[in-house]
């Protein structure tokens, strides 16, 4: 039952890197990249719709967006939705496709998307060290109800705190890259 616990925690805490990371590619650098816009929702037939549901995401030039829909009828709904967007870029609409062109960076606007990556780091930091909260006490739990022996509860517990130590550092890792990414472009 111990190890069933760890093998949940190892899951649940990669769910949570994978959201960061997530997070990440929807931040912009200065680079185009599909994750930007993909999962912007526009209205199609009155539902909120990932773009990335309604069209092609395409990336022809490195600060270049073109998305073609699947319905030309979608095109305004598309426009509309990136325009209400926090991207802050206003879309080109030439009748068949939207073209998105990303504008250089400031150095005032790396420095903010940097506290932003930081910012999301530590709050999947915090999402870690809750995910390894709770499955202490699980094993705590087993503990008590003579399921595992004081020698096995220190032995698991020191199992989750060097799974967390590993996904934190996974956490490090990524913002560093993500910082380098932006200051770089």
């Amino acid at each position: 039952m111990a190890k069933a616990e760890i093998k949940g925690l190892r899951e649940r805490m990669e769910k949570a890197l994978d959201f960061l990371r997530g997070e990440y590619l929807a931040i912009r650098t200065g680079r185009a990249h599909p994750g930007l816009v993909a999962d912007i929702k526009a209205d199609y037939y009155g539902n909120p719709t990932p773009l990335k549901q309604m069209g092609s995401i395409t990336i022809p030039e490195s600060r270049k967006i073109l998305i073609t829909p699947f319905e030309r009828g979608s095109l305004k709904a598309i426009e509309k939705a990136i325009l209400a967007s926090s991207l802050g870029i206003t879309p080109q609409n030439d009748g068949e496709t939207v073209r998105l062109t990303l504008p250089e960076l400031t150095r005032e606007r790396r420095l903010d998307l940097v506290k932003l990556v930081g910012k999301k780091a530590e709050e999947s930091k915090v999402v870690m060290r809750s995910h390894r909260r709770d499955s202490v006490e699980v094993l705590k739990k087993m503990e008590k109800e003579s399921k595992l022996t004081e020698d096995e509860l220190k032995k698991y517990t020191k199992e989750v705190q060097d799974i967390t130590d590993d996904f934190i550092k996974k956490i490090d890792d990524a913002f560093k890259a993500k910082e380098k990414e932006i200051m770089e472009n």
